[in-house]
C-alpha cells in the first residue's frame, strides 16, 4: 500500500470509482434513467432487487427522503441482507435455480413494469434467472453490475450466462473482481469494499436523472420529501394517495 492513512487511501479509491462512473457510464445512466422515466409516465411501476450487500442499494431508493416514491423493492425472503441465521443462507439460496421465476410469478410486477437488478458479480442463478424471467414477462430489466466478472469468473446459471447478458441496459460498476480495493503487507487478504459506496451512488445518479426527465417533459416528479421537516408528511401523503396504486410498501 503507498503513502497516505488507510482512510485516506480508501476515499482515494472511491473516489477515483466514482470518477469513472461520471466519465464512463454517463450514457448509460442517462439511458437507464429515460428508461424509468418513460415507464413512470406510461403508467408501470418501479422495481429493485438486489441480495446479500447488493439489496442495500436496492433498498436506499426505496422510501427514500428526495427519493422516487414510485420506487418498489423485491423482496426475496432470505437474501434481503444479512437479516437471516445464518447469514450464510443468503449466499446459498442466491445459487438456488428456479427461486426467481417463483418470486416473480407470485410478486406484483407485471408487464410494461422496470425492474432494476443489482448484483456484483452477476454470476449467480438468482440475479441471472430474474433477469431473464423479468423479460419473458415483458419487463424492463436495468442491470447494475461489475462487468470484469465475467471476464475473469466463470457464471453458476445452467446457461453459463451473467445478468449483464439479459438486461436492456447494463450499469457498470466497476468494482475489481473479490470488491477490496486496499491490500497491505501486514494483513494477509484485501480489504475495504467498496461496492456500496458505488452502486448506492449509481442508483441515485439514475434516479437523479429519471426526476429531471420527467420534469422537462412537464410531468412532476413523484419525490418524497423528509419527514423530519415542517410538512414533510403532508406532502408524502399526498403523493402517495395520488400514486397508491404504484406504491407496494405502504400496504
Amino acid at each position: 500500500m503507498s503513502d497516505g492513512t488507510p482512510a485516506d487511501l480508501f476515499f482515494d479509491a472511491a473516489i477515483n470509482l466514482l470518477q469513472r462512473l461520471r466519465e464512463e457510464e454517463a450514457e448509460a445512466i442517462e439511458s437507464a434513467g429515460t428508461l424509468l422515466a418513460d415507464t413512470v409516465e406510461s403508467g408501470g411501476r418501479l422495481f429493485a432487487f438486489g441480495a446479500g450487500h447488493s439489496s442495500l442499494a436496492a433498498q436506499d431508493v426505496v422510501y427514500r427522503a428526495g427519493g422516487l416514491a414510485l420506487m418498489n423493492l423485491l423482496t426475496v425472503p432470505g437474501v434481503v441482507g444479512v437479516d437471516v441465521t445464518p447469514a450464510t443462507l443468503g449466499s446459498a439460496l442466491e445459487r438456488v435455480d428456479g427461486l426467481a421465476s417463483a418470486v416473480l410469478d407470485t410478486s406484483p410486477l407485471r408487464s410494461g413494469d422496470a425492474l432494476v437488478i443489482i448484483s456484483l458479480s452477476g454470476r449467480n442463478a438468482l440475479p441471472v434467472e430474474m433477469a431473464q424471467r423479468a423479460r419473458a414477462l415483458g419487463i424492463k430489466v436495468i442491470g447494475v453490475t461489475s462487468v470484469a466478472y465475467a471476464a475473469q469468473t466463470t457464471s453458476r446459471h445452467s446457461s453459463g450466462t451473467f445478468l449483464k447478458d439479459h438486461c436492456d441496459l447494463v450499469l457498470d460498476s466497476k468494482i475489481a473482481v473479490g470488491d477490496a480495493e486496499l491490500t497491505l503487507d501486514t494483513i494477509p487478504a484485501p480489504f475495504a469494499p467498496a461496492s456500496t459506496v458505488v452502486t448506492t451512488a449509481l442508483m441515485q445518479a439514475v434516479l437523479a436523472t429519471t426526476a429531471a426527465t420527467l420534469a422537462d417533459r412537464g410531468i412532476e416528479p413523484p419525490l418524497l420529501r423528509s419527514g423530519n421537516v415542517d410538512g414533510g408528511h403532508d406532502w408524502n401523503n399526498r403523493v402517495m394517495d395520488e400514486y397508491g396504486d404504484r406504491i407496494f410498501y405502504r400496504r
